[in-house]
């Protein structure tokens, strides 16, 4: 089953938009109604759906190693820093993610782009 991706206020219009056109089910936090929510809100919301986030926030992903260290479930998370990717490296990476594994491979995983 493929990977279903949440995308949170940082990741760029563009990444989403190619994403989309790769036939990849992504969510953005803002059309799920999320755009001002805190990442823990967000964490949450995204192990709700199902889906597994991707992020360039750094603090997001602290939060989401303290909860690796605590044994507090998510559904994964994927950080990039923005710097050190491109939008084509984000794409290609996220959907060979997306396509060639499963949900339950990413549980309670930290993942960082590009590879």
């Amino acid at each position: 089953m493929p990977v279903s991706l949440y995308a949170d206020v940082h990741v760029p219009r563009a990444v989403v938009d190619q994403l989309r056109r790769r036939g990849i089910d992504v969510l953005t936090a803002v059309e799920n109604g999320q755009g001002a929510s805190d990442d823990a809100a967000l964490i949450r919301r995204a192990l709700a759906l199902g889906r597994m986030i991707f992020t360039h926030d750094i603090r997001f992903k602290a939060l989401a190693e303290q909860m690796q260290r605590k044994g507090e479930p998510f559904s994964g998370l994927i950080f990039a820093h923005p710097l050190h990717v491109t939008i084509g490296q984000l794409v290609r990476d996220l959907e060979l993610i997306a396509l060639a594994s499963d949900p339950q491979d990413w549980a309670n995983v930290v993942e960082h782009l590009p590879y």
